[in-house]
């Protein structure tokens, strides 16, 4: 009866401050910087696809084919890192900040800290729309809202508290978005395989139709920014947040905090990587990729995957 109770306060809670519903953010464009004043950079377009939960080792024992030609065709390594705590929210924050937890603060891996300790770190998205760039984010959890700023996403949108959005609803809204815009800065998370791996286990059979969803979803993401920015136009970067062992994640067992990092498209050289990859390492990448230097980024762009 009191978890009833407490469930039921939880429920009104959220209710009434609108977090059970969907949170779209939309910026207004004449905010956005003046587009003449951008400087030159390897590429114009950036598609960021971050697989919550992947495993390198899953890519070849699944037998995942459009990850598998990303790897064969692109710059890559299979171990590259994550940050700690290896968990989706503290990580894929210092993914799009370029900073370690102990600077931008996000400990936790819920949004019930964000009154009391709002995230000021800038993201890539902050750090480039102010250049004229246009910038969209797609998230598949409702725990994202600290970095779905108003003002620095052009586009952003992440499910309503309670709900998970499956990659193939994800993929659908992505191209109904790509029909009439053509962003700068794309980036689409995926949360399949981080669920299917509480559910069932890392590297279990429904980890397995898990990793293989998302590879479809790749593969379908991969076809339409190629309609969208044109064959051979767009920078294609594919990584994860954390890897997992059990039904669990967070640690710093190897299992958790290995992540795989491909580099494919425009400017990319085909091989394995032999500079180390962290996680930090993907913002300052992309502002690189912009031409914008890497900030104050705490990380160094991935230069060995790009042409010199």
């Amino acid at each position: 009866m009191r978890i009833r109770i407490l469930v039921l306060m939880l429920t009104t809670l959220w209710t009434s401050t609108g977090c059970l519903r969907a949170r779209y953010v939309r910026s207004d464009p004449s905010a956005r910087g003046v587009t003449q004043e951008r400087p030159a950079g390897l590429s114009e377009h950036v598609v960021v696809v971050s697989v919550d939960g992947l495993r390198p080792d899953a890519i070849g024992t699944f037998e995942a084919a459009n990850l598998k030609r990303l790897v064969s065709e692109g710059s890559y390594t299979l171990t590259a890192t994550t940050i700690l705590p290896s968990k989706t929210l503290p990580s894929h924050t210092s993914m799009l900040t370029g900073q370690p937890p102990a600077v931008h603060g996000v400990s936790w891996n819920n949004n019930l800290a964000l009154k009391k300790r709002p995230v000021t770190t800038p993201t890539v998205f902050g750090v480039l729309r102010p250049s004229g760039y246009v910038t969209a984010a797609f998230f598949s959890k409702a725990k994202f809202t600290s970095l779905q700023r108003q003002g620095t996403l052009d586009y952003s949108q992440a499910p309503g508290l309670l709900t998970q959005w499956r990659a193939g609803r994800t993929v659908r809204d992505v191209e109904r978005y790509l029909a009439t815009q053509r962003p700068n800065l794309l980036f689409i998370h995926l949360g399949d395989t981080d669920r299917a791996g509480h559910d069932a286990g890392w590297m279990s059979p429904k980890y397995g139709e898990a990793v293989h969803r998302v590879d479809s979803a790749i593969g379908e993401i991969l076809a339409m920014s190629e309609r969208t920015f044109g064959s051979g136009n767009f920078t294609f970067i594919l990584t994860s947040d954390h890897g997992g062992h059990d039904r669990n994640h967070g640690s710093a067992d190897p299992r958790d905090v290995t992540i795989p990092w491909i580099a494919w498209g425009r400017g990319v050289r085909t091989g394995q990587l032999d500079q180390s990859v962290q996680t930090t390492d993907t913002a300052a990448t992309i502002l690189w990729l912009f031409g914008v230097g890497s900030g104050n980024s705490a990380g160094k762009p991935v230069t060995d995957a790009f042409e010199k």
